[in-house]
């Protein structure tokens, strides 16, 4: 895990959601997201990374999002409650930490601490195996909405 790469790994993505904005702010004003994937995009990116910028991450409570991506040998990672003033830097340095693994896993002490704490998934390489599972039939569900009371229903009286 964290492993260089010994060959020329797949390119690194940081999709930015541009549309999601936090709750309260002014509906005119331009996303969080849409600044954050524009600076990002005139930015000294670490080799291998782009930027590109998206509709949706579906994350709006959690916005501004980003996605993380690198091909399907390496992990994934979804952030959230990014600041595009607070976090630019943060956010290319672990973007070159990403870049720099084959596997896409960044040991969490060598990670920046937005990406330690504002992680909201981390989706595995689709080559991942599986766990063993153990198919389980799910429960009979009861339909209640036909169902009438066993017993009747007691008259609330006043003393």
């Amino acid at each position: 895990m964290g492993d260089t790469p010994s060959q020329s790994p797949e390119p690194v993505v940081l999709t930015v959601c541009t549309t999601c904005r936090q709750t309260g702010s002014d509906p005119e004003a331009m996303r969080p997201g849409r600044i954050l994937a524009d600076r990002l995009a005139g930015s000294a990116l670490p080799e291998g990374v782009t930027v590109r910028g998206v509709e949706c991450l579906s994350a709006c409570s959690r916005s501004c999002t980003l996605h993380l991506s690198g091909g399907p040998a390496r992990w994934s990672y979804i952030y959230g409650d990014l600041d595009p003033d607070a976090h630019l830097e943060d956010i290319l340095a672990g973007a070159a930490a990403y870049a720099a693994t084959e596997d896409g896993f960044v040991p969490w002490r060598e990670r920046p601490v937005v990406f330690r704490k504002q992680s909201i998934a981390r989706i595995p390489p689709v080559s991942m195996p599986s766990v063993a599972l153990t198919p389980t039939p799910a429960p009979e569900r009861r339909d209640t909405a036909n169902d009438t009371p066993d017993t009747p229903a007691t008259e609330l009286t006043q003393d």
